[in-house]
């Protein structure tokens, strides 16, 4: 099987393409990745090397490019992660997002429909449903809740996800959807909670959290997400959403404080910022329908989950480090200096 993985030069998708070409050496992987900001070669230097593996530089929304891809590749299933996916970016500049996330889909979705694909998969996000009330925890995202979205960057996802729907709808185009919760691990950009707080933590920098810190998050491990996405595409139902969860709910106040214990830091680096607006307040996935269907399940509990990505953090700085010297500390002075 030949796969076409977009966005697999980023966090998850990258995490995704080692996570198949250990698995299924006989499969062919194709990774696509615009290599914007958040696109770094340097996570795919594990495979770059590797027999069934090709790097392919290019825009999803560039669509003669993404034609003659097809053409040349001929692939059986397209994994689709390439978006824009930082909320703030969203809120200061929104028209990128509208074009990747939105455009780009459409162009994937087009060429599937030229070409023929056994299976496209969407990689959405559980920021489509808005968000749910602190004081009630027995709520839950399910895939028949409602969209309700909150920022520029959810309702492109939101966008493209009605897209691909009607794509099955419409043309019979084999698809899936997965709407996750939040990922954490390996090759985390360092605009994200986590490594953020691990890398200004390691400095000795204030550590920004908005408002209080009382956000709820769902927290899950980027390679249950990389075995969830795999049942899917291979298993799963055609015209389906699945959603995809951690159970492990944290407030932004505690996981900052986690890792500030598993570093041995002090909870004085903590500094409060003017939150961000219309931040939600907390996400929570109900992942019965995925388990129910496909046997899946999170293994990886979040105590266990953030030694190990400390631990990367710690073993691996030079991939980070690389990052922060660059164009990302100029965007983090804008965002956070003056909060």
């Amino acid at each position: 099987m030949k796969i076409i993985v977009t966005g697999g030069a980023g966090f998850i998708g990258g995490n995704f393409v080692h996570y198949m070409i250990n698995k299924y050496p006989e499969d062919e992987i194709v990774c696509l990745d615009k290599l914007t900001y958040a696109g770094n070669m340097e996570t795919l230097e594990p495979v770059m090397e590797k027999p069934n593996f090709k790097f392919v530089k290019g825009d999803i929304a560039d669509r003669p490019f993404v034609f003659r891809l097809f053409e040349e590749e001929k692939p059986d299933v397209v994994v689709n992660f390439a978006a824009e996916s930082h909320v703030d970016r969203s809120i200061s500049d929104p028209g990128i997002f509208l074009q990747t996330n939105i455009i780009g889909t459409g162009v994937l979705l087009d060429a599937c429909r030229e070409y023929g694909i056994t299976r496209y998969h969407q990689v959405s996000t559980d920021e489509v449903y808005g968000d749910l009330p602190l004081d009630r925890p027995d709520l839950f995202f399910t895939e028949e809740t409602p969209l309700h979205t909150s920022s520029p960057y959810s309702a492109s996802k939101a966008s493209a996800d009605l897209l691909v729907m009607a794509y099955y709808r419409t043309f019979k185009v084999p698809v899936t959807i997965s709407r996750c919760s939040n990922n954490y691990g390996p090759y985390h950009f360092p605009e994200k909670l986590i490594p953020l707080m691990i890398a200004n933590a390691l400095n000795d920098k204030p550590l920004p959290v908005y408002g209080k810190g009382e956000n709820v998050r769902d927290w899950l491990y980027v390679e249950d997400h990389c075995r969830a996405i795999d049942l899917i595409v291979r298993k799963g139902r055609v015209g389906e959403v699945y959603n995809i969860g951690g159970h492990n709910e944290r407030t932004n106040l505690d996981v900052v404080k986690t890792v500030l214990r598993e570093l041995g830091k002090s909870e004085d680096l903590i500094t409060y910022v003017t939150d961000r607006p219309g931040h939600d307040m907390r996400y929570a996935i109900d992942p019965t329908k995925i388990h129910n269907e496909l046997g899946w399940l999170p293994e990886t509990k979040f105590e266990d989950g953030i030694k190990k990505t400390v631990r990367w953090y710690l073993d691996n700085k030079p991939w980070w480090e690389n990052i922060i010297s660059g164009e990302y500390q100029n965007y983090y002075e804008k965002m956070y200096k003056n909060r």
